[in-house]
């Protein structure tokens, strides 16, 4: 969902309005779909063209977004929380996590819906969503590890 008009009537529901300062903020993750941005990271994206939208409005902001699950909030172990886009059917996303330059990677295969059934029939739970993380090395890391 990066669809403004989708966000902004979404927001509606919820007694909130499109701020100029949240569309920044969305608009902000609509030009960088391929990264997972901190908070830090979205405040250094925005404020070289808006100076006036402070750290404390974008954590307030991320906070609110992902309350309203707008944005999906996550923790890659690295001490910051982390924000993308929800997904419609977001259920089998995964993430692969450098330990050395911190690049997150994205995969969508789902090895796990077999476990789910199982799970499942054996203890009576109905499971609505996983996350897979896999922590280790990127191409580039290993490569220049082996140089080294």
């Amino acid at each position: 969902m990066t669809h403004f008009e989708d966000i902004k009537s979404r927001l509606k529901a919820k007694d909130y309005k499109m701020t100029p300062q949240r569309k920044v903020i969305i608009n902000a993750f609509a030009e960088n779909m391929e990264k997972h941005l901190s908070a830090e990271e979205v405040f250094q994206i925005v404020k070289t063209a808006h100076p006036e939208i402070g750290l404390a409005t974008v954590y307030r902001t991320l906070e609110l977004l992902a309350e309203l699950q707008i944005l999906k909030k996550m923790n890659f172990g690295d001490g910051r929380s982390r924000y993308e886009f929800c997904e419609e059917d977001d259920h089998h996303h995964h993430h692969l996590i450098c330990l050395e330059c911190e690049k997150v990677t994205e995969f969508e295969d789902d090895l796990l819906e077999s476990l789910e059934a199982i799970i499942g029939k054996k203890n009576g739970f109905k499971v609505i969503d996983h996350q897979l993380k896999f922590y280790g090395f990127c191409k580039n890391c290993q490569e220049k590890k082996s140089k080294d």
